[in-house]
């Protein structure tokens, strides 16, 4: 699996020449939001008069300098980290995006995938409108300009989000004003904070801790936040709204120390490897994670079964993307490249290997491969969320259902794959007990094969067949 997006927007009151200007601000809480997206980022900030942007390819540091951050005039913006899930990997799909029309300008920074992204990008080329890019993105910006040239900012955004299927959290600006916008199932998270002399929203509560600011509260489901003259307008444009929070975020996306509708990463994590060592036991010598995502499980699966919490791999977190090598022997190099062996604590040891997930099994047979090598007499692989066994239409990466082992294998099928002396995954009621949140607000779609929204050719929840129609 890799990452999906993260957005971030900020708002100033008072006097723009603040010791910290809004550009800056947002540049530090992308840079929280990394983990999120390393293929793209951006900035865009509103002066008054127009918006400016300064977006590339890479990394937040390799983008951004800091005298152009000085220079992005303006007390309100919007920013953005980028993995795409939707459109290429190219430099015209880097958000925010901005769309400028006759009566002002719109910029938006999305997390998420629409699933009926090409039906309406059809219907609005068809009506005149003019693409530049291939990210779903895109599609959002035209349709708010058009309902724009309609409603007022808030029917607009109502009508625009009964347009659209799928996941969406925004940071949206409309000229000058800052909005927030989270889709009616909240998929993908969305908090608000105060900083100094001002607000910000972001996709994780550590942008705001990295700005020395304070969370407030999530955007709630079909919620439009609007920050205007120092005050925060919230309007709910869905009046029951129908929740399926990403189960992902709190297994392996989000950062440990962030807060996600009301629940701590880190403590999720925990109770994750407690309730994984009390439905696969096994003895063992050591209980050691696949960093970084398998470390808080493992801890808990440690103090659980009360067997020794030790390391057996140390992640190079130096390291970007390695390139596609030819051969077996050079593949491996570049495994070893991104972690490595400490073979003194292996030796001889039998081993509880605690890590996220798994997807279509390569690599979690290379590691077992590293850890024999050391000198391990058994690898136990115990897996933090259950088996993956159908793809992801709401924005996150994880192959197609052909690529998925566990979508074609049996768990013992799974566990001659990848090498281990056996394999434990936890289950779903696990899972949703570890979450602490109710099984009919979660999104088990990738777990089930039945998803919250209507897909082509998949199965939709019955339990949500009943309420969509209250949206509409």
């Amino acid at each position: 699996m890799r990452e999906e997006c993260g957005v971030v927007g900020v708002v100033k009151h008072g006097d723009e020449s603040h010791p910290v200007p809004a550009a800056l601000q947002m540049y530090y809480a992308l840079y929280a939001l990394q983990h999120r997206g390393q293929e793209s980022s951006g900035i865009t900030v509103h002066d008054g008069k127009e918006p400016n942007t300064i977006k590339g390819m890479g990394l937040v540091p390799e983008v951004f300098k800091k005298n152009d951050l000085i220079e992005l005039k303006g007390k309100v913006g919007v920013g953005h980290v980028r993995y795409s899930t939707s459109g290429d990997s190219r430099l015209e799909n880097c958000q925010p995006f901005i769309v400028r029309y006759k009566s002002g300008s719109v910029a938006i920074a999305h997390n998420g995938n629409l699933v009926n992204s090409s039906e309406l990008r059809k219907k609005l080329e068809s009506e005149g409108h003019l693409f530049v890019a291939s990210s779903d993105t895109e599609v959002i910006a035209h349709l708010l300009v058009k309902e724009l040239l309609k409603y007022d900012p808030v029917d607009a955004i109502r009508h625009v989000m009964k347009q659209l299927n799928g996941s969406y959290s925004l940071a949206i600006l409309i000229d000058d004003t800052l909005m927030a916008v989270r889709d009616p199932f909240g998929f993908k998270p969305l908090c608000i904070g105060t900083i100094d002399s001002g607000y910000v929203v972001a996709s994780e509560s550590v942008a705001i801790d990295t700005l020395n600011g304070e969370l407030l509260r999530d955007v709630k489901p079909g919620e439009l936040v609007i920050f205007r003259d120092g005050e925060i307008e919230s309007h709910q444009l869905f009046n029951e709204p129908c929740c399926a929070h990403c189960v992902f975020e709190y297994v392996y996306f989000a950062r440990p120390d962030s807060i996600i509708d009301g629940k701590l990463v880190y403590k999720v994590r925990e109770r994750i490897g407690e309730i994984l060592s009390k439905e696969y036991p096994v003895q063992a010598d050591m209980v050691s994670p696949v960093p970084d995502s398998g470390i808080t499980s493992a801890i808990g699966y440690a103090r659980e079964s009360d067997i020794d919490y030790e390391e057996s791999l140390m992640k190079n977190r130096y390291i970007g993307r390695t390139f596609i090598l030819p051969g077996q022997a050079m593949r491996e190099t570049a495994v070893r490249l991104k972690m490595n062996t400490i073979d003194e604590n292996i030796k001889g040891k039998s081993i509880i290997l605690i890590d996220d997930s798994v997807v279509r099994g390569t690599t979690s047979r290379r590691i077992i491969d590293m850890i024999r090598k050391a000198g391990a007499k058994e690898v136990h692989a115990r897996i933090g969320s259950p088996p993956i066994v159908a793809p992801c239409y709401l924005g996150i990466d994880m192959a197609s259902r052909d690529e998925l082992i566990a979508a074609h294998k049996t768990i013992k099928g799974v566990e001659a794959v990848i090498s281990a002396d056996s394999l434990g995954y936890l289950s779903i009621e696990g899972l949703v007990e570890s979450i602490g949140l109710d099984r009919d607000d979660l999104c088990l779609g990738c777990l089930t094969g039945a998803y919250p929204v209507d897909i082509p050719g998949e199965k939709m929840c019955n339990r949500r067949q009943l309420k969509i129609n209250e949206f509409q």
